[in-house]
Order: C-alpha cells, then sequence, then structure tokens
C-alpha cells in the first residue's frame, strides 16, 4: 500500500559552502547532495541534506522534478519535491495559473535556481520507516507534463535503533488539591506597646505583604481559603515573661486586624508564637565572621535558661552583642505567616491546557498528565507537559519519572539522568534507568537494571530484556 505523505514542516533555503567540507556525491544526473542526515526524533523523522545543483541543466521547454522517496516494500513516503523547470515551462504555469507537477513542491526558474539548497523536511514516524532506504527520484517532463524520463539515486538508509517501550506512571489522584503560601512580616511596634499602627514605620509595606498574599488566592473563584497561620516571634534582649506576652499580644493584634479586613469565618484564623526566635539568632551569627562566633554559638546552643543565656552574651562579648542588637534583632521581631488552600479539580483537558499555559500551579500531577494522553510521545507538546509538571512538583518521584522518560523520548539522555536522581527505587524507576542505559548503549549496566526490575514484578522489563538480547544477536 502506498501512503500519502504530508508535511509538519519543510523549509528550504539557500546556502553557500565549500565543496570540500560537504562530502557531496553525485545520486542522479546534474545533482550532487551531501550532509545528508536521517534520523528519528521522537514521534517524527526528520530529513536534511543539502542539494548541489550547479551542473543541473534544464532546457526552456523542460522541466526536471526531484524528489526524496522513503521506501519499505510495498511501504512509500514521497517527501517535498524540488522543481527547476525552463524559461517556457515555468512561464506557462505561472500564466496559466496552474499548479506546478507536485502539490508539495518548491519551485525555481532554471536561469535563477540557487547553486545549493539546504533542505529540511519533517513527517510524522511510522513503523515501515524502520529500515526504509530514502532515494532521490529524478523525473523529466516536457511539453503538457509529459514524463520523458526517470532515473532514482540512492541516499541512504534508516536504521532505528533499539528503543525501550518507556513505561509511564499515573499519579494518584488527590481527593483534595491543599496547596499554601508562606511569608515573613517585619511588623513595628512601639516600645512595649501591642496595638498596630498601619502608618508606623514599614507597617504599611509589611501588613501589604500578608494582603497581597492573601487577595492573590481570596479572588480567584476555583480556591477557598481553608486557615491563615501567624506566628510571632520577640527578640531575646528583655526578660522572657515580658516577651512572652509581647508574642502573644502582637500576635493577637494582627489576627484582629487581619479579621477586620475579611470578616473570614470563625476558626479560618489561627495564632501561634515564640517568645524569642533563638532559632533565627543562631542562623544569623553563623552566617557571619564575628570575632567570637563559635563561643556565642556555643551558648545560644546551650541548655541554659533563655535569660541567663541572654545575659551570658551579652557580658562576655559586649561588642558582639551591641552588633547584633543593631543588626540582627530587630529581624527576630516578625511574624511568619501561612495561608492555607484548596483548589478544585479540573477534568475538562482544554480547561487543564489552558491553566498549565497561565496557572501551571493550579494542577494536580494526575491533571498535567490528562494533558499529556493528548499528544503524541517525542512531540515538544508532550514533552513539556511532564518538564511543567516537575517544575511544579520538583520533588515529586513519578513527575521526576515521567520527565525522564519524556526526555528520553526525544533523545535527551542527559537531562534524562537528571531526573533520574530524583525518582526512587520502584519498579518503574528501576527500569527507567534500565532504559536509559540501553539509549546510552551500556548494555551490562541495561541489563542489571531490567532484571532487577523483573524481579520487582514489572512485566515490561522482561518483554525489554528479550527484545535486547534479540537486538544485540
Amino acid at each position: 500500500m502506498k501512503k500519502i505523505g504530508y508535511m509538519i514542516i519543510a523549509l528550504l533555503g539557500m546556502c553557500t559552502m565549500a565543496e570540500a567540507q560537504t562530502g557531496r556525491q553525485t545520486i542522479v544526473d546534474g545533482v550532487l547532495v551531501g550532509d545528508l542526515k536521517m534520523e528519528r526524533n521522537g514521534g517524527y523523522m526528520v530529513v536534511d541534506m543539502t542539494f548541489d545543483l550547479k551542473d543541473l541543466d534544464v532546457d526552456g521547454n523542460r522541466a526536471v522534478l526531484l524528489t526524496p522517496r522513503l521506501v519499505n516494500g510495498n511501504d512509500s513516503l514521497d517527501l517535498q519535491s524540488v522543481g527547476i523547470y525552463g524559461r517556457r515551462r515555468y512561464y506557462f504555469y505561472v500564466r496559466n495559473g496552474e499548479s506546478m507537477l507536485a502539490e508539495d513542491e518548491r519551485s525555481f526558474k532554471a536561469s535563477e535556481k540557487p547553486d545549493d539548497i539546504a533542505y529540511h523536511y519533517i513527517a510524522p514516524y511510522a513503523d515501515w520507516m524502520n529500515g526504509a532506504k530514502l532515494s532521490l527520484h529524478r523525473s523529466d517532463y516536457g511539453c503538457c507534463s509529459t514524463l520523458l524520463a526517470e532515473q532514482d539515486g540512492e541516499l541512504g538508509h534508516h536504521v532505528e535503533a533499539f528503543f525501550p517501550e518507556l513505561v509511564y506512571v499515573r499519579p494518584q489522584a488527590e481527593t483534595v488539591k491543599s496547596r499554601s503560601l508562606e511569608g515573613s512580616a517585619f511588623i513595628d511596634f512601639p516600645v512595649d506597646k501591642t496595638v498596630i499602627y498601619p502608618d508606623y514605620r514599614r507597617n504599611t509595606a509589611e501588613l501589604g505583604k500578608i494582603q497581597a498574599t492573601i487577595d492573590s488566592v481570596r479572588n480567584d473563584r476555583d480556591v477557598t481559603i481553608t486557615q491563615v497561620w501567624l506566628k510571632g516571634y520577640a527578640s531575646p534582649e528583655s526578660p522572657y515573661t515580658h516577651n512572652t506576652e509581647l508574642a502573644i499580644g502582637r500576635t493577637e493584634a494582627l489576627k484582629k486586624y487581619i479579621q477586620q479586613l475579611y470578616k473570614f469565618e470563625e476558626g479560618i484564623i489561627v495564632t501561634d508564637y515564640e517568645p524569642e526566635d533563638w532559632v533565627g539568632l543562631r542562623r544569623y551569627v553563623e552566617q557571619t565572621n564575628l570575632d567570637h562566633r563559635t563561643e556565642i554559638l556555643a551558648l545560644i546552643d546551650s541548655d541554659m535558661e533563655p535569660d541567663a543565656k541572654e545575659a551570658k552574651i551579652k557580658r562576655s562579648y559586649p561588642e558582639e552583642y551591641r552588633f547584633l542588637l543593631q543588626n540582627c534583632y530587630p529581624a527576630l521581631r516578625h511574624t511568619d505567616y501561612r495561608i492555607a488552600y484548596v483548589i478544585r479539580s479540573y477534568s475538562d483537558v482544554e480547561e487543564i491546557k489552558r491553566l498549565m499555559r497561565t496557572q501551571p500551579q493550579k494542577l494536580s500531577l494526575n491533571e498535567f498528565y490528562l494533558a499529556a494522553q493528548e499528544y503524541e510521545p517525542g512531540t515538544d507538546e508532550f514533552t513539556e507537559v511532564f518538564e511543567t509538571a516537575v517544575r511544579m512538583f520538583p520533588d515529586d518521584t513519578v513527575a521526576n519519572l515521567n520527565a525522564a522518560n519524556a526526555a528520553m523520548r526525544r533523545g535527551d539522555n542527559t537531562g534524562a539522568a537528571r531526573y533520574l536522581e530524583r525518582v526512587g527505587d520502584s519498579p518503574e524507576a528501576v527500569y527507567a534507568r534500565g532504559s536509559l542505559a540501553v539509549r546510552t548503549k551500556d548494555y551490562e549496566t541495561a541489563r542489571k537494571y531490567l532484571n532487577k526490575a523483573k524481579t520487582l514484578g514489572l512485566e515490561q522489563a522482561g518483554i525489554t530484556l528479550e527484545e535486547l538480547e534479540k537486538g544485540r544477536r
């Protein structure tokens, strides 16, 4: 059965190349071909080459049609043709408004043809193309499109490298799509006060941070806020009991301020407190080059009571204490906040595709998977789905596994190896490592992983092992 080919992308351009650099060979009379590259790229067959037409002569009433052709048994595919027309033939078609000799054709008048044509063609891949021969068919035509002569010249063969069947994993659907946004606000209070003054010092900007975070999800119809969590901290320079009162009072003041703005239902806003932020102090000291940095860190880590610990630092290292009091302590008086929310689920694939482009953070891994089913494996769109998913869930083993498979499918072995570092040790993950080893022709490693995956119960591993041994023989 003869297959009718259709062009996905065909670009023909003019270029100038040094003959000595191309290794060109005469394929049919008057036509040299060089720089041939024929390979599978995911779900497509890509053919590139250069036509050298300097020696192609075409009489005024003649036309030459050059057609690359893939053939394997009864299956064949004609790629885009290049037509070279003598002067009278060219104007005959132009004046009569008729199509040229082929429907899918790039046409040139003989006197204006370029010396070199860079040929590029992409067609959907079909299984029969494995082992197909690529030839160049020359057809000479005379008046009234009469076929005068034909000639074929062989260009090359396409032999598919062994490509293991890749195993993608469908993520479990989330019953509830819970998400959260977090941050810290540094709200200034007058000394020993627990009342919020929105215009006091930096408060307009700091309160604005919390409001902007809440508004970013509150105004989305697909989102429901389930909790606003606030945790207030004080710095260690006052007595611990007093700092406890400040941390509690200031956190409650912030809760009251937010409740007045948004009128949340009872129980949505919850509070917590930390009288003194010793964790933040330690983190800051550890990153400095203070003279007694090691000793101060040892005191921070000690089991001393907070007030005694703070007094010891102040007494033993007064210069460093003054530095911390001025440069670190203000930042220890802060409120951490977390806005927890749930997102509705999506089942319409077109809606999922739209969200993937505009708000991918709203999608679950299972929803990304649904979108991927709409595309041919190996295509840019298919790969983009899994790459976007792994950006949204960078530590998820299933997201990394599917992204690794998508990378392998398009020939990006380096990217696949990077994703495989975070896929865990499931049967599918072990199999993916074996598949990558096959792709890189490390067959000893491939057998090790494939046998392990087979032992773990993955049926495809046994099938791939048999195909690998058959291919190796």
